[in-house]
């Protein structure tokens, strides 16, 4: 099954891209900043490449390793122009994520039965609602699902999983707040065998993630579960906020110095332009992310790809892949005096900063019309590409 197979290609892609829109366009518009004016990949623009990624959320570790990947394309390819750097930097990004194991049957269960997950994460994530999406996933592939809450320390996590246990159709074992979490993972897996269920979803207490005790609890629950099968857990997934960045990948260290994490769901994905925290993440910790959750819909959970990933957070629209030109010099209108179209190159902009531009305006694509130019943004960037109207040409004035 292939990963736009479950519910719909064309839906899940454009779900996915619509997800990484914020991440998008502001990744490209630090990037576009940073190659302004350059014609090739030099000191000077690796260092600014270096900054953009660091503010992209994608951490220094993992940043460092992508700066001395292009260096060393650069070195061996020789000449290397900034038109080539948009697929190096796919590749290379690419390269250092994990992939994901069954990615092509993502909720077909070839083990042993009852498929126990338990899920980890501090409160806040979206950690709860990550389990009802999963479950209905995996009850949409075929599979019976049972929900345990072992998230004694919350009332509100044991009622969020009943909401969640009757929009999904699936059973819950929970004993209440205050229950011994490890007694509600044992007798959820006990059940689920008893019932010849397929798969277990077991919530976890999600305190903060540096305390001890936490720790000491979740290596309690899978001891327990072990008693009824000597496997369990399968899995251990770990739910991450997107919109948090750094913070998430400090949850992650943590998490997996604490109990052998095997896959990561990012949440929130489409709520952030901090999407970059996906490839530090992946790249750090060598643990594959298994799925994204990208809105607030019962079927926003996808299951991750890193290729559809990057391609989607690479993914330029169609006024940025076709930049208008115009004359250089040519006035737009006789009442937009001082206003002047021009190409939008390095070169073409490198001439427009050495005049001292300070601001553009979008105008009409035709200079024989007349044009109501609107100011659009201070001169913050120069390489407005993240930001441009199809059909618009783009007037510079002092």
């Amino acid at each position: 099954m292939a990963l736009f197979g479950l519910f719909g290609g064309k839906e899940k892609k454009e779900a996915l891209d619509a997800g990484l829109d914020k991440s998008r366009s502001s990744f490209f518009g630090k990037i576009a900043k940073a190659i302004a004016g350059k014609t090739t990949v030099d000191d000077d623009l690796l260092d600014a490449l270096e900054e953009t990624l660091v503010t992209s959320d994608i951490g220094v570790a993992t940043t460092l390793k992508i700066i001395e990947r292009i260096q060393g394309r650069a070195k061996r390819d020789g000449y290397m122009g900034t038109k080539e750097l948009n697929g190096i930097l796919r590749e290379e990004i690419a390269g250092l994520m994990r992939d994901s194991e069954g990615i092509e049957a993502p909720f077909l269960i070839t083990g042993p039965k009852p498929h126990v997950i338990m899920v980890v994460g501090v409160n806040g994530v979206g950690k709860t609602t990550t389990i009802g999406k999963l479950a209905h996933a995996y009850k949409q592939a075929g599979n019976t699902v049972l929900l345990g809450a072992a998230d004694t320390f919350r009332a509100a996590a044991v009622d969020q999983l009943k909401s969640w246990r009757e929009r999904v159709g699936v059973p819950l074992v929970q004993q209440g707040m205050g229950a011994d979490p490890a007694a509600v993972a044992y007798d959820s897996v006990e059940s689920a065998k008893a019932r010849g269920i397929d798969v277990v979803i077991i919530d976890t207490a999600g305190r903060l993630h540096n305390k001890v005790n936490l720790m000491n609890e979740l290596t309690k629950v899978k001891q327990v579960m072990r008693k009824v099968v000597p496997d369990a857990p399968h899995e251990v997934l770990l739910v991450l906020d997107a919109s948090t960045g750094q913070n998430a990948i400090d949850q992650a260290r943590e998490f997996t110095k604490a109990t052998q994490v095997t896959g990561l769901a990012l949440t929130k994905i489409d709520g952030t332009a901090k999407g970059g925290v996906a490839i530090g993440i992946s790249d750090q910790f060598q643990v594959p992310i298994k799925y994204l959750g990208v809105g607030e819909g019962i079927n926003d959970l996808q299951v991750f790809d890193k290729n559809a990933f990057v391609e989607a957070l690479f993914k330029a629209k169609a006024a940025q892949r076709a930049a208008p030109s115009a004359f250089i010099g040519e006035k737009v209108s006789s009442s937009a005096a001082g206003y002047f179209m021009e190409p939008i190159t390095p070169q073409s902009l490198q001439s427009v900063m050495m005049n001292s531009v300070r601001r553009f305006i979008w105008c009409s694509s035709s200079v024989q019309s007349t044009p109501s130019p609107h100011l659009f943004t201070s001169w913050c960037s120069p390489y407005p590409f993240a930001d441009m109207r199809e059909g618009s040409m783009p007037c510079f004035t002092k």
